[in-house]
């Protein structure tokens, strides 16, 4: 049952390692493209909407001053 063969030795372990991390890489590259470009649509959303709503509330705040002539 202790065959050399059966044996699971470092090397073996760390090739196997290897050839899945190069699967998984593979395989998120196309993904991570996708997430940074849809990261950087919501970031510009999210700037565009903070200063639209902070424009509004100045306006809603701001204080009218009236002038008149004696």
């Amino acid at each position: 049952m202790t065959a050399e063969s059966d044996r699971i030795t470092r090397d073996s372990l760390v090739d196997a390692l290897r050839d899945l991390q190069a699967d998984i890489d593979r395989d998120t590259q196309p993904l991570l493209v996708k997430v940074a470009y849809g990261a950087a649509a919501a970031a510009s959303v999210l700037i565009g909407l903070a200063y639209l709503l902070g424009r509004r509330a100045g306006r809603l705040r701001r204080t009218v001053v009236e002038v008149r002539r004696v």
